[in-house]
């Protein structure tokens, strides 16, 4: 599926977990549906969690058809090449804990048969964006994440997601996000703001307050810089 947008008065859907995570842009925006830089906006907050964002994000786009759909929050990082506070963008994405463990060993539902890896809107088992015209007029760092429903101190289960995704960032909505658009076949991008290394839950340790001042910077950027 190849993305097709028109960025005249387009309708924008910006999608967050919490308000928490987007309140420098909803100041900015004033209310939850408001005009922007000449474009349509509207704001879904629906709540922590790949279920969460599933349904509401479905029941919102029952009867519309955003231009674009941008999903905003934080992140922690697998990669010591992304820093704390950086933003990044999402290119592919997936389930990353969504599989069989039986003695210590992780088996995912593709590896075990149960699905098929190409089988869409997966490819080769990752969820993938390729709204690649709008990646070109942002410049940020493009990483692929994995999306998890039990954030972890286990540095087990940190050894286990690394070795079969390799992932940069971790989640626990943006592969349920990348899931619906793909099958709605609308543009969307998901970026992050990177709070804490994954596996670090010693708060002083994160950088929460760099992580979504930054990513409001960015994400202003891309409302204002739309043509």
């Amino acid at each position: 599926m190849k993305c097709k947008y028109d960025f005249c008065q387009m309708y924008i859907l910006l999608v967050a977990a919490t308000k928490f995570e987007i309140e420098p842009t909803l100041l900015l925006l004033g209310k939850p549906q408001n005009k922007f830089n000449n474009h349509n906006i509207e704001v879904l907050i629906t709540g922590v969690g790949q279920v969460n964002t599933t349904y509401f994000l479905t029941q919102n786009l029952l009867n519309k058809k955003p231009g674009l759909v941008i999903q905003a929050g934080i992140a922690g990082t697998f990669s010591k090449q992304v820093l704390l506070g950086q933003t990044v963008l999402i290119k592919q994405d997936t389930f990353g804990d969504t599989g069989m463990e039986e003695k210590q060993h992780f088996t995912t539902l593709f590896d075990a048969g149960f699905a098929k890896k190409n089988d869409y809107p997966f490819n080769d088992g990752w969820l993938v964006n390729d709204t690649t015209k709008l990646f070109d007029k942002l410049s940020l760092h493009v990483v692929k994440g994995i999306t998890i429903n039990k954030i972890s101190d286990s540095l087990f289960q940190r050894q286990q997601l690394v070795q079969h995704f390799n992932p940069a960032t971790e989640s626990m909505e943006g592969a349920a996000f990348h899931y619906v658009c793909l099958q709605q076949k609308l543009c969307f991008i998901q970026i992050r703001g990177i709070s804490n290394s994954v596996g670090e839950r010693d708060k002083s340790k994160w950088a929460m307050k760099d992580a979504i001042l930054n990513l409001n910077i960015e994400l202003e950027k891309i409302l204002i810089n739309l043509p």
